[in-house]
């Protein structure tokens, strides 16, 4: 009957874990192509908007006031800039998503703070008030624990296998409950590693295409294009602000976050290691 229960807790956790991926991986599948969307519209309709240049004209210079003035000036860094624009909208969208879910996953309270609280209820042999403790910290750390608590509390009954095996098989659990969870933290960070270098490489390619018109306007016969020359240097200059600040947010964004999930990984080691010391304090 107990080997029935745990397999139909170890499937349920698996279930969860699967549709919770499955949801991360449609946020994805659509987030990009979205954010590409709103980036071109930003770009050709708000960016682009006549009014942000002199005589209406998006071929003219950009006004020389206002909140016009520096939205026509982006516009001018050339075909580039909705990429990048598009880039920093995907960069965004992952970094809140990635600090919804992790600031869900620490729970209600700290993980050292729950190992303590289960520490205590373990001295007492109170294995149920340790399990509620976990409910309430709704993190994964509580998560983690509380299938290693359930296996504890299971344990303490089982009499076909001595301490040590006894002992392994709450290791076992917890080992298990820790590879579902973790999967799910590091998820998307992929995105901000790829933006962090991407965005820096897109900017500089622009970069490098405003120096070329730039040149090019040089290069003319008499006097250079003055307006061709400034047209040049403010693609480059743009594309690599872009670039540069994209890539800055990514970096910062992606070192915060592996921080947090390191902080959780340690937390969840220790409630293991609380777990198995006391079982083998407790019940030898």
């Amino acid at each position: 009957m107990a080997e029935t229960k745990t397999t139909v807790t170890a499937a349920a956790a698996k279930t969860t874990s699967h549709q919770a991926k499955k949801s991360s991986n449609l946020f994805a599948i659509l987030a990009v192509p979205i954010c590409i969307a709103i980036a071109y519209i930003f770009y050709i309709f708000v960016l682009g908007n006549p009014a942000n240049f002199m005589g209406n004209n998006p071929e003219n210079h950009p006004i020389e006031a206002g909140i016009g003035k520096w939205f026509g000036t982006v516009h001018k860094g050339g075909a580039i800039v909705p990429i990048l624009i598009s880039i920093l909208l995907i960069c965004i969208t992952f970094v809140i998503e990635r600090f919804l879910y992790l600031s869900k996953a620490k729970g209600k309270f700290s993980g050292s703070e729950l190992v303590r609280k289960v520490q205590y209820h373990l001295a007492n042999k109170n294995v149920d008030a340790a399990i509620s403790e976990c409910d309430k910290q709704k993190g994964s750390v509580g998560n983690v624990l509380k299938a290693g608590l359930k296996k504890y509390k299971e344990m303490i009954s089982n009499t076909d296998l001595d301490t040590d095996q006894k002992i392994l098989t709450i290791k076992n659990e917890i080992e298990e409950t820790t590879a579902l969870e973790l999967p799910m933290m590091e998820k998307n960070l992929v995105f901000l590693s790829t933006i962090a270098s991407v965005a820096t490489l897109v900017g500089l390619f622009g970069t490098v295409l405003g120096m070329i018109k730039a040149f090019s306007a040089m290069s003319t016969g008499g006097a250079p294009d003055s307006a061709a020359l400034a047209l040049g240097i403010s693609e480059a200059l743009i594309n690599t602000a872009l670039g540069i600040g994209t890539s800055a947010i990514a970096i910062i964004m992606y070192n915060y976050f592996t921080t947090n999930i390191d902080s959780i990984t340690y937390a969840i080691d220790e409630s293991g290691f609380t777990l198995t010391q006391s079982f083998a304090a407790n019940h030898k």
